[in-house]
């Protein structure tokens, strides 16, 4: 765990839960697995305070705990989950991209509250539903509750693990803390509920929805409160889902952007030649004919085919491949075809065309792994990976030393390992400018240097000093420094905000009043001089503020996505070595 881990995961628990939370949270990052009484002890923290912050990382799955042989409860943070955090726009925001605004509000509640039930998620998306509804208009929790089923099915969201029947009904001495279990099989299996109702809308804290003042309201036992119908099924975002999703989007991107503008181009090229070959004779080949076959040719050629054959079966491998296999279960030929969307115009013999091509492709995104069924094919997702990292290496390289550099880096990548003097002939770059580029890359950590010596001794002139790129251990370096580039950003976009906190303060309460205003009916004049009471200067700074702030928000959520690549190629290399 480095620093600049521990100081992002610092500044999310405290954005998200506060300093208590915080305090607990990063101190057992620091320390460890902890009992109670200690993490009391060693954060000086009250015992009353303690239980509640744990209580809220182990909601929000951010701490777990284990029970030891002596009867000793252990609680130990997920530094890894805790890092999610960061990623929780870009959760929501697919969600939305997929299932419109129900799935958005679905993802956002389970993210905020860490677990809830499916009754109480349908019933607070109905309500906020409804509240953005015109008048009149309301949610049914049928179709909240169909959009929840839709997640399930495709395991965006799961169970969360249960106390078994069996420790329940144990007449012995309760264990020091639970053992929850879930089976496999049951995670994405959503109970048989019959919601039936439509959403709210919030009303006045003096008056209820009668219109009946607050102290007429009679008084409801809590013997008459209707039993919850799922009570003790729980349910979570599963970020690994969401993982899998922002890879195979990245997967998709890369084949379009390496396959089909080389195919269009080169397509194109092809038919202007066809087509000024043939219009020579005009007898044989009419206008109306060029501008079908054209138009036909068009089709086929300018849309995204080699992408949208890779989507397609990942789409099809998505529930059936894990999250952190090496490669998606093989799919054959005539499965592909039938699994292509509707309307998507190319024969079988296109398509095979096209397996074949993106087969041979020296990245090997796609592999064939047999001959039956007209053909089975796999996607590599490892290699994908590292290809996805490399590039980004790549780029990195480039905006940082330049394009001489970036040139010297693809080389040493391409030829595994090169001396000096070999570096300087292949680049094409004097001897003077490649040595200072290999020992500026070098003092970076993008290249490292390997010594092969002829003699046991290790003399220099004795000695083969060949450049090499590490891929895993450069990535790992620009995780370290993107970690502490996310961290600057939160820092500067928080120092932002409160030194503009009066004024942000009183803008809130200007929209408040005017808010309250417009409710009552207040005429044209009345409102504007209520905004008067915000000057020229001010809102111009408020504008620059929501300016600078927009810009960071856009920044953390680009670093994120090179955390994200980053991340998942070191996973995906970890577990194959």
């Amino acid at each position: 765990m480095t620093q600049a881990e521990i100081k992002l995961c610092s500044l999310l628990l405290q954005e998200h839960f506060g300093e208590i939370v915080e305090k607990i949270g990063v101190h057992l990052i620091r320390t460890g697995s902890q009992p109670l009484r200690v993490i009391a002890h060693d954060t000086g923290t009250s015992l009353d305070q303690v239980k509640k912050a744990l209580c809220v990382l182990i909601q929000h799955n951010l701490v777990i705990y284990q029970v030891h042989k002596r009867g000793v409860v252990e609680y130990e943070a997920q530094c890894s989950r805790v890092l999610r955090m960061l990623r929780y726009p870009r959760y929501i925001y697919t969600a939305k991209t997929l299932y419109s605004d129900t799935g958005e509000l679905i993802v956002e509640e389970l993210l905020l509250n860490g677990k809830m039930a499916m009754s109480a998620v349908v019933k607070k998306v109905a309500d906020r539903l409804t509240e953005t509804m015109e008048d009149g208009k309301t949610m049914d929790y049928a179709e909240v509750s169909n959009t929840f089923v839709r997640l399930a099915d495709t395991h965006f969201v799961q169970r969360c693990p249960l106390v078994p029947a069996t420790e329940n009904s144990d007449p012995g001495p309760p264990p020091p803390a639970p053992t929850l279990v879930i089976n496999e099989k049951d995670m994405y299996v959503v109970p048989k509920l019959s919601l039936i109702g439509k959403g709210k809308r919030r009303r006045s804290s003096d008056e209820d929805a009668t219109g009946e003042p607050k102290a007429k309201r009679p008084k409801h036992t809590t013997d008459n409160k209707e039993p919850i119908p799922d009570d003790g099924i729980y349910w979570q975002a599963n970020l690994d889902r969401f993982h899998q999703h922002f890879r195979d989007q990245g997967i998709v991107s890369a084949v379009a952007n390496r396959m089909d503008q080389v195919i269009s181009k080169w397509v194109g090229q092809w038919l202007s030649e066809i087509f000024t070959y043939l219009k020579m004779w005009p007898l044989a080949y009419s206008q109306s004919q060029h501008s079908r076959v054209n138009s036909e040719f068009q089709f086929t050629f300018q849309t995204q085919t080699s992408s949208e054959i890779v989507r397609t079966m990942l789409r099809m491998s998505e529930i059936t491949t894990s999250s952190s296999a090496p490669f998606t279960q093989p799919l054959s030929s005539n499965e592909i075809f039938r699994s292509l969307p509707v309307g998507y115009n190319i024969s079988k013999q296109v398509l095979d065309q096209y397996l074949t091509l993106l087969a041979d492709d020296p990245l090997e995104f796609v592999g064939k792994s047999g001959d039956s069924g007209g053909g089975m094919y796999v996607i590599n997702l490892h290699k994908a990976l590292g290809s996805l990292a490399t590039a980004t290496l790549e780029s990195v390289v480039q905006e940082r030393f330049g394009s001489r550099c970036a040139r010297i880096f693809r080389l040493v990548l391409q030829k595994k390992h090169l001396e000096q003097k070999q570096v300087e002939d292949f680049a094409m770059i004097p001897a003077k400018e490649a040595k200072d580029m290999l020992y500026k890359m070098l003092s970076e950590n993008f290249i490292s240097l390997q010594e092969i010596p002829k003699t046991p001794d290790h003399a220099p002139s004795r000695t083969f000093y060949l450049y090499t790129v590490n891929i895993l251990s450069a990535a790992r370096m620009l995780l370290h420094r993107c970690y502490k580039s996310v961290a600057n950003l939160i820092e500067r976009r928080q120092f932002e905000t409160k030194e503009n906190k009066r004024l942000l303060e009183k803008s809130q309460r200007v929209e408040a009043i005017i808010a309250s205003m417009q409710a009552t009916g207040a005429e044209e004049a009345q409102l504007q001089e209520i905004e008067e009471m915000i000057t020229a200067p001010e809102r111009q700074q408020l504008e620059t503020l929501k300016r600078n702030v927009n810009k960071l928000d856009a920044c953390e959520i680009q670093v994120d996505e090179t955390i994200f690549l980053l991340e998942s190629y070191i996973e995906s290399t970890v577990k194959r070595q």
